[in-house]
């Protein structure tokens, strides 16, 4: 008898004790990590989107999900170290939304931590993925193609002003994309028989790249996509309205804040989308069989 109240009473005990041995189990709230190369003073939008995508697959921010947002600021050399960092607080995803700088800064500190990446240029050539429809590895993500419509806004800006003589290009030189929009720029210009005439435009140079072009009396400026140039559109809008130069930009953004045209793909969709694949991803699935999607694009937009 003795023995088997000794039974009952262990027993009792560990159903007892099995609540508290389940909840120690339970996962933590997953933290996705986003890796931008904006500002996030003027990224209200972006932030935006990124939730909605989010909640699409069942996540809200503080109720089952925390977000650790990193911001380059501009600074595109910062974004090893902030993905690094990302790395370290053991974050369940990344989202690199800044451009394939930040794609490539996450892929650089990890292989095992799903990456969602947004990216102008084609992640197959970046090495970011081995293939669109079987990205393979840790990464899959958002294509814009970006950067291959710098041609397409130059023909643009130029059926908005036909015979131009001269044409002003306006981009950031610490870009990770410069040497692809140049090329592209260039090849544009020569079919098209158009004079162009390209400034940099880092920090601290916008101001003094526009005086630049309106001395050489540029009829036009084509403004390259480039995450910084999006967080000081507000500048370059002001800059082009004080010399009257018409500009044409690849953001709805830009036109939204006053500025004349933009022809490009949705960044707002694009953000949706990398949160759409984040939500996925906490519920299981592997990053290496989902496509690399493709954002919408957007219509031009003028403003009178």
């Amino acid at each position: 008898m003795s023995n088997r109240r000794a039974f009952i009473t262990l027993l009792g005990g560990a159903t007892a004790a099995w609540p508290l041995a389940a909840r120690a189990q339970q996962p933590a709230t997953p933290v996705v990590g986003f890796l931008g190369g904006r500002s996030p003073g003027e990224s209200a939008s972006v932030e935006a989107a990124f939730r909605q995508g989010l909640r699409e697959q069942g996540y809200v921010e503080g109720q089952n999900l925390h977000i650790a947002f990193r911001w380059a600021e501009g600074h595109y050399e910062r974004l090893p170290a902030l993905a690094a960092n990302l790395v370290e607080i053991r974050v369940t995803v990344i989202a690199a939304a800044g451009g394939q700088g930040s794609g490539l800064a996450a892929k650089a500190v990890t292989s095992t931590v799903p990456i969602v990446f947004i990216t102008g240029e084609d992640p197959v050539k970046l090495g970011l993925v081995a293939s669109l429809n079987r990205p393979g590895g840790n990464a899959t993500g958002v294509s814009m193609f970006l950067n291959e419509m710098e041609a397409k806004r130059l023909a643009l800006l130029r059926e908005l002003i036909p015979g131009a003589p001269l044409i002003g290009v306006l981009v950031n030189p610490s870009s990770p994309s410069i040497d692809t929009q140049l090329n592209d720029v260039h090849s544009a210009a020569r079919a098209l028989r158009q004079s162009i005439h390209i400034v940099n435009a880092s920090e601290r140079e916008i101001d003094a790249a526009f005086a630049a072009l309106a001395q050489r009396k540029v009829a036009a400026v084509l403004v390259c996509a480039n995450a910084y140039l999006t967080s000081r559109r507000d500048q370059v809008v002001a800059l082009a309205a004080q010399y009257s130069i018409p500009t044409i930009h690849d953001q709805r953004e830009f036109a939204a804040a006053g500025g004349l045209m933009s022809y490009g793909t949705s960044l707002r969709d694009a953000l949706r989308l990398v949160g759409n694949y984040s939500g996925r991803i906490l519920k299981g699935e592997n990053p290496a069989d989902l496509p690399v999607q493709q954002s919408r694009r957007s219509a031009a937009i003028r403003r009178s």
